[in-house]
């Protein structure tokens, strides 16, 4: 692990809290006694995600002063050292419970279907001072956005948060794509073992139209042009997301087809670039999962993104135009076009996984492919609302294939038609 990008927080290998399998039984059979903290499915993620490593260099949820030095100063210490750190995570929880809980008491965190999955040894029950995390994750104190909801509607019982040190049982692999989603040591033997010396992932929480997918082919394209061993990891967050989103299981079925197709930069790759290598784009794209949920926090949670990557082996991130984007209801813009590429630059604390920048992508007749829109200013591309792409969809139709790829619009076809 030496060789690859450190973990965040100087740490030498990624955290882990999770359950060794020979104490599994032996850790349940204690926990079953202790007094109950259920977590949403939500809030589950960051369990399992603090477990693995993933979160490094945390061991558990935010106590009170690390949750503040992140609202006041985007940045964590550790070990005397600021860290980049952009949005607190610590565990929420009724008023009647918190009064029930205080520093010191070990307690039994259970899922949503009331099952043990791990327990907090607690050093902080405080407050939750919402509009106050609101304003400094989301950058306005307008409520009308999904970040809002997640706080004032579907947390809207939780008054209190917990900090401490958690340990997890084994997260239950799900059964469509269990096998994508690897903790970062597995991800990191995995960059180790391609021998790759530079790895760039791609977020995303779509089905990708062929614009998108320009996005990590121009990225990974970038790093070989530059003459790098490079390789990219198409990296969909398959966690908690909101209501209009596409499952994460249709969404990986449509990443799976157009790895197994061999289509991703299919017409819209360089073939001068890959001609000479003998390969293609699919030869250096592996699909991995990751399991959390999204903030919808736009450059706040574009600097998340980049840490959990970090935290993987990666040495680099896609970062777009309108990055982990969500509107007010009245469809305005809570953030500029470029505000989650601009604030990589003005980071208070260390963070060393590397943004590439970049913009949209739409396909120009002129050149049979999709291209940057910045490289065709007198140009009108292609282009279809996301509106019509529903609608199609819903038809049973497919969508314009110079928009997205056929096998995509099939799987997702189908699966609105059910």
């Amino acid at each position: 692990m030496s060789d690859l990008i450190p973990v965040h927080g100087g740490l030498s290998e990624p955290v882990c809290r999770t359950v060794p399998a020979a104490d599994v039984e032996t850790f349940k059979s204690e926990a079953a006694s202790l007094t109950k903290v259920p977590m949403t499915a939500a809030d589950l993620s960051s369990v399992y995600r603090i477990a693995d490593g993933t979160l490094s260099p945390l061991e558990g949820p935010m106590d009170s002063a690390t949750y503040n030095l992140v609202l006041d100063e985007s940045v964590i210490e550790n070990d005397g050292k600021k860290y980049a750190w952009t949005i607190p995570i610590s565990f929420p929880v009724t008023s009647e419970l918190a009064g029930k809980l205080s520093s010191g008491q070990k307690v039994a965190l259970t899922c949503p279907e009331g099952n043990v999955v791990g327990t907090l040894d607690i050093s902080d029950v405080f407050e939750w001072d919402k509009p106050r995390y609101l304003k400094s994750v989301y950058g306005t104190e307008r409520t009308d956005h999904p970040g809002a909801d997640m706080v004032l509607v579907n947390d809207a019982d939780k008054t209190h948060l917990l900090g401490g040190t958690l340990m997890a049982l084994p997260q239950p692999k799900n059964p469509s794509f269990g096998q994508y989603v690897l903790s970062p040591r597995e991800t990191r033997k995995l960059v180790a073992d391609k021998g790759w010396d530079a790895v760039v992932a791609f977020q995303t929480r779509n089905p990708l139209h062929r614009a998108h997918e320009y996005a990590l082919v121009y990225a990974l394209e970038t790093l070989i042009r530059d003459g790098k061993n490079a390789g990219a990891i198409l990296n969909p967050l398959v966690g908690e997301t909101k209501g209009d989103d596409v499952s994460a299981e249709i969404r990986m079925e449509t990443y799976e087809k157009l790895i197994s197709d061999r289509a991703m930069g299919d017409g819209d790759s360089d073939p001068e670039l890959w001609g000479p290598r003998n390969e293609a784009v699919p030869d250096r794209v592996v699909l991995l999962g990751l399991d959390l949920k999204m903030f919808y926090g736009g450059p706040k949670e574009a600097v998340m993104h980049a840490i959990y990557r970090q935290n993987y082996g990666y040495t680099n991130i896609v970062i777009g135009r309108k990055h982990a984007d969500a509107p007010f209801k009245d469809g305005s813009a809570i953030w500029g076009d470029f505000d989650a590429q601009e604030i990589f630059n003005n980071l208070n604390g260390e963070l060393q996984i590397k943004p590439i920048n970049v913009g949209f992508a739409a396909y120009y007749e002129s050149m049979g492919r999709v291209d940057l829109m910045e490289n065709h200013k007198d140009e009108k591309p292609v282009f279809i609302s996301g509106k019509d792409v529903r609608a199609t969809l819903q038809k049973g139709e497919l969508v314009d294939s110079r928009i997205m790829r056929e096998s995509t619009s099939q799987i997702l076809a189908a699966a609105m038609k059910q």
